[in-house]
């Protein structure tokens, strides 16, 4: 790999690692303190509700496989942080709560891509190649926030979508989803990755990762977008 190659991709990299570090530790907090809360201390008791990012780094998840994928020909970015621990019989309205502690994840996610909208104007006062550092790092911080707010909101458990339409449904629907929870990462692999490659061999469309993240984030970007003046 040549020098100017490298350093290219370096840049592309620090321009990334911030906004994800700053989404996936928000994220995560947002769902300990909400936990919290509403009366389980589990996650404050393990330091969860922090802002401190090595409380919420998985190393593999976190930081080796976006690595890799962002210095790849991948389509997207995939990882993960620690899950936060609830006990939800803990909680003092299981039911209610939990759904408050789920989707307090990605509501923090929607607020950030917000705030890095916003702080767009403030980039553009500083000059040269800090400022377009800036830029580029709150527009990263846009389009990772929504990406993970709508990837987690997908209505299958152990995603926070999942586990939002657990407490939302009746009792005859939310019993079957929540027993998905144990195969819903198999699901989740199956459809991003299994699905798409079988469609190719048999000339159908069956991208879901698109139709479910892609789309509404085509959609939503442009609104933020124009709330920080792109």
């Amino acid at each position: 790999m040549m020098e100017g190659e490298f350093g290219q991709i370096a840049l592309t990299a620090s321009t990334w690692i911030l906004p994800i570090l700053v989404a996936i530790t928000f994220h995560e907090a947002a769902h300990a303190y909400v936990a919290w809360y509403y009366g389980d201390s589990t996650a404050h008791e393990q330091g969860r509700v922090t802002l401190n990012p090595l409380s919420h780094i998985d190393p593999f998840g976190t930081v080796i496989l976006p690595a890799i994928l962002l210095i790849s020909p991948a389509p997207f970015i995939f990882g993960w942080a620690k899950p936060v621990p609830v006990a939800g019989h803990r909680l003092t309205r299981p039911r209610r709560d939990m759904v408050l502690v789920a989707a307090a994840g990605p509501a923090m996610n929607l607020l950030l891509a917000f705030a890095a909208a916003i702080l767009l104007h403030a980039a553009r006062l500083f000059p040269g190649t800090f400022g377009e550092w800036l830029i580029y790092n709150f527009i990263n911080a846009i389009t990772i926030n929504l990406i993970l707010a709508i990837f987690n909101m997908i209505p299958l458990p152990p995603l926070d979508g999942g586990r939002v339409a657990v407490g939302l449904l009746p009792d005859r629907l939310a019993y079957p989803l929540a027993r998905l929870e144990r195969f819903g990462l198999f699901i989740l692999i199956g459809a991003m990755f299994l699905l798409p490659w079988l469609g190719a061999k048999v000339g159908l469309n069956l991208n879901f990762f698109y139709w479910l993240v892609i789309w509404p984030f085509e959609k939503l970007f442009p609104l933020f977008a124009a709330v920080g003046g792109v």
